[in-house]
Order: C-alpha cells, then structure tokens, then sequence
C-alpha cells in the first residue's frame, strides 16, 4: 500500500493556514482539484436537461457522471442513485415518502449511536402518524452497539430500521450485517447512515444487504452534495414520489427542483480524489477507490491507535468509549473542565477541534453532559504523526 500523506496534503491549499485540524466530524477540507472542478463548471455554460444545445447537454452529462461516480463508490447501479442537496435534507425526504404508507402502532427501530440528523427525520414522522420508536442501547463502558439486541427490537410491527455504519462522535463501527439480518427477517427496511464511513471504508452495498445507504460528500472533502443510493432500483418506484413532476421516474422521484450543477462536478472530482489516495491504485475507479479506501483504513487505524494509547496515558483525559472496531474518530473528556473551555484552549495553540456539551445524541446516553461535556476529534486523510503529538503535548499541559 502506499498512502504518502505528504503527498495528499500537497493537494489541500487549505492547510496553509497554519493550523492543524482535527475538526473532521465537521466534514474535511477541500481538495484543489475540487474546488478547481466546481470553479470550472460555474464558468462554462450549463442549462437545464432535456434540451438539443451543448449547454444542456452538458448539464446531463454532469448528473450522469455524478450518478456512476456515486455508484462506483458504493459498489452500486447508477440507475439506483438519488443526488440532493445535502444527506440530512435526502433522507428526510426519503423518510416522508415512505411514512406516507405507515399507519399507527407500525415500529421503527433507531440507535442511540446515530447522529441527531439520522434520529430527527425518523421521530418526526413516527410523531406525525403514530408509530413507535424502538431503541437500540449502547454499552456505556465501550460505546459498542450490540448487535444481539436487535433480535428483539425487531418485530413483525416493523417497518424501517436505521442504523449508522460509524459513529462521526465516537468513532464504533457496529456490527451492521448482523442488525440487518435480523431486520430481514420480519422484512423491514434497512436504511443505513454511512456518512461518516465513507471516507475512510471501502464500501459495498450489496455485500452489506442495506436497502438503501446514505452518503455525504462533504465528509471527505466534496461539495456540499447528499446521495441516497439503493441497493435495487426498483425499490424507488414503490416509493410514494416526493418528485415535482407527476411522470417522474427512477431516481428522479426522490429529487427535487434542478441539481446545482457545478456541486455535482465537484462531488465527481471528489470521489475521483478518494480513488487516488493510493499511489499504487490501479484499473477501474471502482477498483481504486478499493484499493486506495483500503490503505487509508490501515493508515488511520495506526494514527488512531496511537492517539488512543497516549491519551490513555494523561490521567487527567478520559477517553470516551472504547469500542473494537472504529474509524479514526474519538472523543474525551479533561478532568475538572467543560469541554467548551478545552476546545477554546485548544484554539490558542492552533488546534481546531470542536466541544459538544453532551446534552444530546450520543454523548447524553452516555451522560457526558454531567461531566462537562466532551471534546470530539476527528482525524483527515491529511492527518499526520506530528499533529497527533502535538494534541498530545497540549493536553499533556492542560492541567
């Protein structure tokens, strides 16, 4: 493998800066080559589909692109990829569409791991038509999932179960194959979250068994673009159509209004970045972004680990959650301080992290808030050994 991250930081203007950023969960920097691509397509001549001229023949192409490219990293049918705006807003229109068959007493089953943007949409429409929110639990020593629960979560009552495949806050990984084996067994749908994954997993629908999975390209650094994408196409003609156009079809029934165009060629530029974060990657993008996805998984499980253990070795830091299998995000907490004042400490030294209070999502399960919150850090692709020392060596004076 080789993921030379002095090479891929050669590729952010942004780190110019002079700070280092460990505001991951926030979504990445950007890449030049995407904003080159956004740039470039805000200044050529794009219109809207459907017409005989270069300029809309353009914008057509650009969502074909965008579709394939999504699909390539996903390991999907481009027919099967809904693009929007961003992937709060996509999946809130993929839950309203499909409340519109739920009646009372039918059962969805949430996660206490998720983000707040993968619960909202979910207990919104429950409210609206009566169903019931199940809850999956988290072990408060490890912030594990255990995936055992679901087999009594389940039920024939059960419409939808959504799960994320990574926490952005804490950094586990559940074991989603086992949760959708037992959702398939009372035949509900599975929509799983895999924003935060996406950067730093090779990803494959198909061999997950999820209905359908949520990405966001501003994670890894792409436009500010969201994309639904579903394991079988047909799956969106049974959905009741939130689309305008009363002949929608395909994808086109889950998307709304014209696409922002040069987003789009951003998102394809973006996703053409991650296929190149191996130098050896070769053959199709599919296989590089396997390839290259797949390097920049054992890279950052080296950083993670290192972080991790250092950080076990202030007394004044507690580590939130210890869970087996993560991606390079963790959260902790400084003895006798709020995480707001840590996170604005941490700012003077030049490091950008971000403070969650702990009065919501993850963080209030676990009751964090009662401890004064916790700081949450989230490692790039341009992450490096030297930043990592350095939260070290500042925490280490924090006392």
């Amino acid at each position: 493998m080789a993921f030379d991250v002095a090479r891929i930081r050669g590729l952010f203007p942004a780190l110019g800066d002079g700070w280092i950023h460990f505001d991951g969960a926030a979504g990445m920097l950007v890449p030049e080559q995407v904003a080159s691509a956004v740039s470039t397509a805000m200044r050529a001549p794009v219109s809207g589909p459907g017409g005989a001229f270069p300029a809309s023949q353009r914008a057509e192409s650009i969502v074909t692109a965008a579709r394939r490219a999504v699909a390539d990293l996903v390991g999907a049918d481009p027919a099967a990829v809904v693009l929007g705006p961003s992937a709060p807003v996509m999946l809130r229109r993929l839950v309203d569409a499909l409340a519109e068959r739920w009646t009372i007493g039918d059962e969805l089953v949430v996660s206490r791991l998720d983000e707040q943007a993968n619960l909202a949409p979910w207990q919104r429409a429950a409210k609206r038509v009566g169903a019931v929110v199940r809850w999956g639990e988290i072990d408060i020593e490890t912030c594990e999932l255990p995936a055992w629960q679901y087999e009594q979560l389940v039920s024939a009552r059960t419409k939808a179960v959504a799960v994320t495949l990574a926490s952005g806050s804490v950094g586990t990984r559940p074991d989603v194959p086992t949760i959708i084996e037992f959702a398939k067994r009372v035949g509900a749908l599975v929509v799983v979250d895999a924003t935060y994954a996406a950067p730093f997993l090779p990803l494959d629908i198909n061999a997950l068994g999820a209905d359908v999975m949520v990405v966001s390209a501003q994670a890894w650094g792409g436009p500010s673009v969201g994309a639904l994408v579903f394991r079988d196409p047909e799956l969106i003609e049974r959905i009741p159509s939130a689309s305008l156009e009363p002949t929608a079809r395909g994808a086109a029934r889950l998307e709304l209004g014209p696409h922002a165009y040069p987003l789009l060629a951003g998102l394809i530029a973006s996703i053409d970045y991650l296929s190149g974060l191996d130098d050896a990657a070769t053959g199709s993008r599919r296989e590089r972004l396997i390839t290259s996805l797949g390097s920049a998984k054992s890279y950052h499980a080296g950083l993670l680990a290192q972080l991790s253990t250092e950080l076990l070795t202030l007394r004044h830091i507690m580590v939130i959650g210890n869970a087996m299998r993560r991606i390079p995000a963790l959260a902790f907490a400084v003895a006798g301080k709020k995480a707001p004042e840590v996170a604005e400490y941490l700012a003077k030294q030049g490091l950008c992290a971000f403070a969650d209070d702990g009065t919501s999502g993850v963080f209030a399960s676990l009751g964090v808030g009662e401890v004064g919150g916790a700081v949450r850090i989230g490692l790039a692709h341009y992450s490096n050994v030297f930043e990592i020392n350095q939260l070290v060596r500042v925490l280490d004076e924090l006392r």
